[in-house]
């Protein structure tokens, strides 16, 4: 639940018009194309969980694959910080809809809704484990899980009881311009990393299968949505995030649209907890397993309270989008080098994470950021 909930947040909803837009009815196999790297990336961190786990022990304090794991360490942290502030924003966004409050007051309001929503998530750890707050991402992931199930059935019986003909579809576009649109789009699909950091709870083959499962359900979802979104192509390339996505699924079905609008709030709630689920683990093993579950998400989530107030998470996403990136391109570096350290896995491997890496790279570089 945990990696599947991270990575399924509100791109979902967002992700069918930016491609209808930048690659017409070629959207559907850039789609494909982005989660091809996605599942590549989570191979990377798949084999990182046995290799680079089993070798940290050994290590010293200033050995240099330490000080590598450190800098990874730390572009996640911000990357966690970011998003969990970014996530729960756009829940306040959303919650805060049919309330009349004053522009004068309306950030003070927000900030304020998203704190005490952190803390009650630090609060579920108090019992001195994460499986409160994995309970409540199962909840979360369970309703999120349910709304999409009906907007896909809800886009299947239009196809089925359609009588007149689909509109024409626009055209195909495959250019070089496209490319950092798509991966910026990684941080839409990405998650998955959440698994390498909760070894605390659970075993490493757990861990693999777990995100392995989460990725292939994503990667079905992803596509089923888009591909049954196809004959509103046209609308898409015109359509604005979440509110684009509303208006097409009320072309649908009128009562379809609060539907949108519950599943976008609990993704955006499942994927926070997920993400500070994923940060308190980090924390937990930066501190080289000195700090305990509580206290590492104390430290975790005041870290994602300061980013609240400090900053505008709507501005600083890109930050998030590339320290994914750049945090990937890492886990990259880290395989590679283990696998000559400890001669583990084989030259083609070793050459998949050289390429995934490079792709990662250039992301963080170049990626144009698609949440923001």
């Amino acid at each position: 639940m945990t990696p599947l909930a991270s990575i399924i947040g509100s791109g979902f909803l967002i992700c069918g018009p930016l491609l209808a837009k930048e690659f017409g009815s070629a959207a559907l196999l850039a789609m494909a194309l982005l989660l091809a790297i996605a599942y590549a990336v989570g191979a990377v961190i798949r084999f990182n969980i046995i290799h680079v786990e089993n070798l940290t022990p050994s290590l010293t304090f200033n050995d240099p694959f330490a000080w590598a794991m450190r800098v990874a360490q730390a572009l996640l942290a911000i990357a966690y910080a970011v998003s969990v502030a970014y996530y729960l924003k756009l829940l306040a966004e959303f919650t805060m809809k049919p309330l009349s409050i004053s522009a004068e007051y309306h950030s003070l309001v927000s900030n304020i809704l998203v704190t005490l929503i952190i803390i009650a998530m630090t609060a579920l750890t108090f019992s001195g484990s994460i499986h409160r707050i994995e309970r409540a991402a199962q909840e979360t992931v369970s309703v999120k899980i349910g709304i999409i199930a009906g907007l896909l059935a809800a886009l299947a019986i239009w196809w089925v009881t359609r009588s007149e003909p689909i509109a024409a579809l626009p055209p195909a576009i495959i250019s070089p311009s496209g490319i950092p649109l798509l991966l910026g789009l990684l941080i839409t699909v990405q998650g998955f990393e959440t698994s390498r950091y909760m070894g605390e709870s659970y075993d490493q083959a757990t861990r693999i299968k777990t995100m392995r499962y989460a990725q292939w359900i994503s990667s079905a979802i992803y596509l089923a949505f888009l591909a049954l979104l196809t004959p509103f192509l046209n609308e898409a390339q015109h359509a604005e995030g979440v509110a684009g996505i509303l208006d097409i699924m009320e072309m649908v079905a009128p009562a379809l649209g609060i539907f949108v609008l519950i599943g976008a709030v609990s993704s955006q709630l499942s994927a926070a907890i997920a993400d500070s689920i994923g940060s308190g683990g980090l924390m937990i093993e930066v501190s080289r397993r000195k700090l305990g579950v509580r206290t590492a998400f104390i430290a975790a989530s005041a870290l994602s309270i300061a980013v609240v107030w400090l900053t505008d998470p709507f501005s600083v996403i890109a930050l998030s989008s590339r320290a994914f990136a750049l945090f990937y391109a890492m886990q990259a570096v880290l395989a590679f080098w283990v696998s000559l350290r400890t001669k583990a896995g084989s030259s083609w491997a070793r050459t998949g994470f050289a390429l995934v890496g490079l792709v990662c790279l250039v992301a963080a570089v170049a990626g144009a950021p698609a949440e923001g």
